[in-house]
């Protein structure tokens, strides 16, 4: 089988020189040994411009040596992106094209010839229909998405085919989500698991396309970027690069992707709430760090760009631009405090350095600065991000326990046939030492029970479903399910049988 891997390098530009080298130490210097050492590895790199000049700046140069290496001996491919992350959907043509430019020239000055990228990855994969042709026009043949993407859902793509955007010629390749959050996860972390996570696709015929941050491998997740290249080492998989996929791959579906990020759910598409972490409509803060946005950019644009000064104001404002403290100001249920104020200073800092800037503009900008950190601190110290973040946990995610139990019935089966299942895998587990092992399901029963599910990225569920067959699961909670279909609803003594 196919398998196409792609990560994402990314570090704001002006990221304090501690925690830089914690990372390359953690992950980014041991994630690009491990692909110097494991000869087959394949894969698609996305690093930021901003990156680079950081390892330049801080003493990493071997780093991109490496890097620069790889690639010119066919093992990696770079893509595009927008330089200062910046989120394409909120911004013009002018301002992501400029970006796109200013990254591809970055990469180009510290990777030289080896950077030809073919395809571009949007920040956040964040998608909306201007992308297509406008990154067309400057000569990427394709685009990485999530596999929500398609169509709002997850688990349609057929991954026997390849995409591409409906009038235009721009192939559109979709992340598979189950793999990717299975891999960072850990739950596979081996060829073993690898295996039966994809043991009913194995004889399909299809490809892989997996996609994560690759900070998540060490810096966030230690020891997980060792289990990486294990995981790489599956013979049963070929390795290869998005941009080999359509050799592989011929027939082609014409697609009109629908505006998502890869952290958007199905519900929010439907409810045009993609974009929530950044520009969510029942947030002030948002709203105001958009409109201070929008106003330092009037300014910028309409300044003479012969100006003395007109390359310190645009490199502030691009700074301001990055996704990050619009990200942070969410409260659903990323809250930083300090990255809210770095964002609002920035905006400010970049109005103060516009030449002849009106008395009227500065005051605006004041009040926006002031109103945004005001706010902030007094949702804060009021409990109201405490709140929020209650609030969007309980909109995503239904402990199983309600889901089932809840409704009651045949549904009340499915319950106890997972809870059957996970004290076998218990029992299973100890009886062979694995300890550790046994202890994960014993600590998922207690979680489902507690109905403290909702707090997993991988939900003991989707555990499971890697460890028993699929046919078995099925077979076992018809099971159960005919079990509780001879109980009514409403009947407490049988309710709890």
């Amino acid at each position: 089988m196919y398998w196409a891997n792609f990560l994402h390098f990314y570090q704001p530009a002006e990221q304090q020189p501690d925690v830089l080298e914690a990372i390359v130490v953690q992950s980014y210097r041991p994630l690009i040994e491990g692909i110097k050492k494991h000869k087959r590895v394949r894969l698609t790199l996305n690093i930021s411009g901003t990156l680079l000049e950081l390892f330049d700046k801080y003493g990493y140069k071997d780093l991109i040596d490496a890097l620069r290496e790889l690639s010119e001996e066919g093992r990696i491919e770079f893509t595009s992106s927008i330089k200062y992350h910046a989120l394409a959907p909120f911004l013009g043509e002018d301002e992501i094209v400029r970006q796109i430019k200013m990254n591809d020239e970055a990469n180009k000055f510290f990777l030289g010839g080896s950077y030809k990228p073919q395809g571009f990855f949007p920040p956040e994969m964040a998608y909306s229909e201007k992308l297509p042709a406008m990154i067309s026009s400057l000569g990427f043949k394709w685009i990485i998405l999530d596999e929500i993407a398609y169509d709002g859902c997850v688990g349609h793509v057929d991954y026997k085919k390849i995409y591409k955007v409906a009038g235009s010629n721009m192939l559109v390749f979709f992340r598979e989500r189950r793999l990717s959050n299975l891999i960072m996860s850990a739950v596979v972390r081996s060829r073993e698991s690898l295996l039966e996570a994809m043991k009913e696709d194995m004889p399909s015929g299809r490809y892989l396309l997996t996609a994560m941050d690759g900070e998540t491998f060490g810096h966030h997740r230690p020891g997980l970027e060792k289990m990486l290249f294990d995981v790489f080492a599956a013979p049963e998989f070929e390795l290869i690069k998005i941009s080999d996929i359509p050799g592989h791959y011929r027939e082609t579906k014409e697609v009109l992707p629908v505006k998502s990020t890869w952290a958007s759910s199905p519900r929010e598409i439907e409810e045009n709430t993609q974009f929530l972490s950044w520009s969510d409509p029942e947030n002030i803060i948002h709203e105001w760090q958009w409109k201070f946005t929008e106003l330092v950019l009037k300014e910028v644009k309409a300044l003479d760009k012969k100006h003395p000064r007109y390359d310190l104001v645009r490199k502030k404002t691009d700074l301001a631009l990055s996704s990050d403290h619009f990200w942070w100001a969410s409260a659903k249920p990323w809250w930083s405090l300090e990255m809210i104020e770095v964002g609002a200073y920035r905006l400010l800092d970049a109005t103060r350095h516009i030449p002849d800037v009106s008395e009227e503009v500065l005051e605006e900008a004041s009040n926006y600065y002031e109103k945004i950190i005001t706010t902030a601190f007094n949702w804060q110290r009021t409990g109201k991000i405490r709140q929020m973040m209650k609030e969007q946990k309980s909109i995503l995610r239904v402990p199983f326990k309600d889901r089932t139990i809840g409704r009651g019935g045949a549904e009340e089966g499915v319950y106890w046939a997972f809870i059957h299942m996970m004290k076998r895998l218990e029992g299973e587990a100890a009886a062979k030492g694995e300890y550790e092992k046994a202890i994960l399901w014993r600590d998922a029963i207690y979680k489902l029970e507690n109905k403290l599910d909702i707090y997993d990225t991988i939900n003991a569920i989707d555990l499971l479903r890697v460890e028993i067959p699929h046919k078995e699961v099925e077979e076992t909670i018809e099971k159960y399910k005919d079990k509780y279909r001879q109980i009514r609803g409403g009947q407490p003594e049988q309710r709890g049988a």
